[in-house]
């Protein structure tokens, strides 16, 4: 049947392909379909002049970049940080949650002739295929379930089609990849890092049950490793890249990618500077600047939010750029090639992170992403790889969830 599904998802993306782009220069160029599984979104999204993406905003992605760069989907991400592990921790990353679900609502009614929703792999190959951008929704860090089970119908009824189980700190679902080591959480791959708890297995369940995709981006190994055993479906890594590669917490090693491949599932490779480069002198160089950044703002601490889409954080960050390159684009395929080469090329993918950190030299934003494909042409995928990479891979495993959840 995975067989079958992957076929008619090729099938399906070559005949879109020839559909919308026959007879234009395109034809040489762009994918079926271009989709981007992580793209954050701020907490005043829609809600400031700024932050309208309707019109030229200082985000990275807005519909404006999308249209021009070829960027046809993107999940936006409901993400909150971690807070205690209370009743008031819960219900404030609840309300979060919320504020982030509403604003990607006033996008799609604000601009229904230009981003329709997509809760089906279907829906967005339909959009592609009328013209339209597609906006899905993804969860990171289901600490924004508050604790309770219910609370994920809730986000599969407001269209969220992942959940990401953990972000940066443990909560209450399983370990993270990043513990808060400062404040005594174990360190990952301790003997304190205890993987899954039996409420992130209940989470595990039900989004099977509901056609949900499980993402393990940020969890820690051990964690990743309960989900393959938990999950009945395949799972995915929204945002990840490989450890072989560069070896940080984040990146997945060489047996976790065999592993969710082995499942089923795909591995979206991330474009974020610190999973593809280490450079030490350019992470204290911006840690510094978002202190001044801060201090000038009449702030005590930093705030990507707030500071983030500042002037002086541009001149600042344009000035470490001098000294401190950030990877290319060709130092992401270098990545996507070994998580091809490793997992398979069907179990491989594309996500950003724009806006959560995200951006290198030749992808800094959404109207750049056709370098992207002009760098894995340079590095000899084919164009029927290409398009599994940039879409084909992750519509299918989105199929394969729903039909398990349908059975």
């Amino acid at each position: 049947m995975r067989t079958m599904l992957r076929r008619l998802a090729c099938l399906t993306a070559l005949a879109l392909s020839g559909h919308v782009l026959a007879g234009t220069a395109l034809a040489q160029v762009d994918p079926p379909i271009t989709l981007d599984t992580h793209v954050d979104i701020p907490f005043t999204y829609m809600h400031e002049s700024r932050f309208d993406v309707g019109k030229a905003t200082p985000l990275l992605v807005d519909l404006g970049k999308m249209e021009r760069g070829g960027l046809n989907a993107a999940f936006f991400v409901i993400w909150v940080p971690q807070h205690k592990l209370d009743a008031a921790g819960y219900a404030k990353a609840v309300q979060q949650a919320e504020e982030k679900y509403d604003a990607i609502d006033d996008m799609l009614m604000t601009y229904p002739n230009r981003i329709r929703l997509a809760t089906t792999p279907a829906q967005a190959l339909a959009n592609r295929k009328a013209g339209l951008l597609s906006a899905m929704i993804g969860v990171e860090n289901a600490y924004s379930l508050g604790h309770d089970l219910h609370r994920l119908d809730a986000a599969y009824d407001r269209g969220a089609r992942y959940v990401g189980l953990v972000h940066v700190g443990n909560n209450d679902l399983c370990t993270s990849s990043l513990p808060d080591t400062e404040h005594g959480e174990r360190a990952m791959n301790s003997p304190g890092d205890h993987g899954m708890s039996d409420f992130g297995r209940a989470v595990v369940k039900r989004a099977n049950a509901l056609g949900i995709m499980v993402d393990i981006s940020h969890a820690s190994d051990r964690c990743v490793r309960d989900a393959l055993a938990v999950s009945t479906a395949p799972i995915i890594a929204s945002h990840s890249g490989a450890r072989a590669v560069l070896d940080h917490p984040r990146n997945l090693p060489d047996d976790l990618l065999r592993a969710i491949a082995a499942k089923g599932g795909v591995i979206q490779a991330v474009a974020y500077k610190e999973f593809l480069k280490k450079d030490s002198g350019r992470e204290a160089s911006e840690k510094k600047l978002q202190a001044q950044v801060a201090r000038a703002a009449g702030d005590a601490k930093y705030d990507s939010d707030k500071h983030d889409y500042l002037p002086a954080m541009a001149r600042g960050m344009a000035e470490i750029e001098k000294t401190f390159p950030l990877p290319t684009v060709d130092d992401y395929v270098k990545q996507i090639r070994h998580m091809v080469d490793v997992a398979g090329i069907d179990h491989v993918g594309i996500a950003s992170d724009f806006d959560g950190g995200g951006g290198i030299t030749g992808w800094t934003d959404a109207s750049q992403t056709r370098n992207v494909t002009a760098a894995l042409r340079r590095a000899g995928f084919s164009d029927g790889d290409i398009a599994k990479i940039w879409g084909g891979n992750l519509l299918r495993v989105w199929g394969e969830v729903e039909r398990d959840a349908g059975r």
